[in-house]
């Protein structure tokens, strides 16, 4: 892949939020960013909201999403995806991937996983980023294992089983734009969900299909997703779909070194509105953010 010119090509960047909760500092830095690079090439900014976690989502976040987006003066292309609308082809594409026999039936619960994990000799079972990887418990389960289970009514996810997909794959490199050529790796991914027993897909299949079938040609994200490039770039080989680039940008932080996130109750836009922060002083400490993260784009 050549990637040396790239910044000739015009930019198709996407602002994925859930509408789980308000915008905060951290996502208008993501969303000024990847408008911005799709704005230098005359490309394209999409908006997209990934909504498939209908338990966690709310139609109120929605509405202020684009409210706060329209104040930042961020426009994006119409019509706007929802991922609850799409779960025609996230079905598509688990079926492609159990005919190539590359998934799994995962009967385990999350009290179990964790069970597993602090009974383990072995070394943690963690990525870099702390999350759990799992000890591949059901990877292994005969048929009539799996019959027995599947008549008596316990619920299940599907898995990937990832070394067999990579294996089947063969050796596959993704090119990040702050750390250059990667290879895919298997070592701090673990046999992911791919769908999920409430929802029939997974954040991991969701996005994948997205953004290729919106044509995304940069992904600009944070850090913490790094690891998780590996299992897109997996299933855009196993799915035959286009290879994109990648811009994983350091997290931003508090005054106290805490990542900027919903959970941690990092403030947002509309907070920062009601204290009178102005959407030309956003601008400024984006610019600031941008200049520090496009050193390489």
């Amino acid at each position: 892949m050549n990637n040396n010119n790239h910044s000739s090509k015009k930019v198709v960047t996407r602002f994925a939020p859930s509408p789980s909760g308000r915008l905060h500092l951290g996502h208008a830095y993501t969303a000024l960013f990847a408008w911005q690079l799709a704005k230098r090439s005359n490309g394209k900014f999409i908006l997209r909201i990934e909504d498939i976690d209908i338990g966690r989502c709310n139609a109120q976040f929605e509405k202020e999403i684009f409210e706060d987006l329209e104040w930042l003066g961020i426009e994006w292309e119409e019509p706007v995806m929802r991922q609850s609308e799409r779960a025609h082809a996230y079905k598509d594409a688990l079926d492609n991937l159990l005919e190539k026999q590359l998934i799994y039936q995962c009967f385990c619960t999350r009290m179990e996983i964790t069970q597993e994990i602090s009974n383990s000799i072995s070394a943690p079972h963690k990525n870099h980023n702390q999350y759990k990887i799992y000890p591949g418990t059901c990877r292994n389960l005969s048929i009539s294992q799996r019959r027995r289970k599947i008549l008596s009514g316990s619920p299940f996810a599907w898995r990937l089983n990832f070394k067999k997909a990579l294996k089947h794959a063969g050796d596959i490199y993704w090119f990040d734009r702050l750390k250059g050529s990667q290879k895919v790796q298997s070592e701090n991914v673990g046999d992911i969900v791919i769908a999920r027993k409430d929802i029939g897909t997974s954040y991991h299949l969701a996005v994948t299909i997205d953004d290729a079938a919106q044509g995304i040609s940069v992904i600009n994200r944070g850090e913490d997703l790094f690891d998780a490039t590996h299992i897109h770039r997996l299933l855009q080989k196993l799915l035959g779909l286009k290879t994109p680039e990648w811009h994983h940008s350091p997290l931003l932080k508090d005054e106290f070194g805490k990542r900027l996130a919903k959970r941690e109750g990092a403030h947002t836009l509309r907070e920062l509105r009601l204290k009178g922060v102005t959407k030309n002083e956003i601008w400024r400490l984006a610019i600031q953010n941008l200049a520090t993260n496009s050193a390489k784009t």
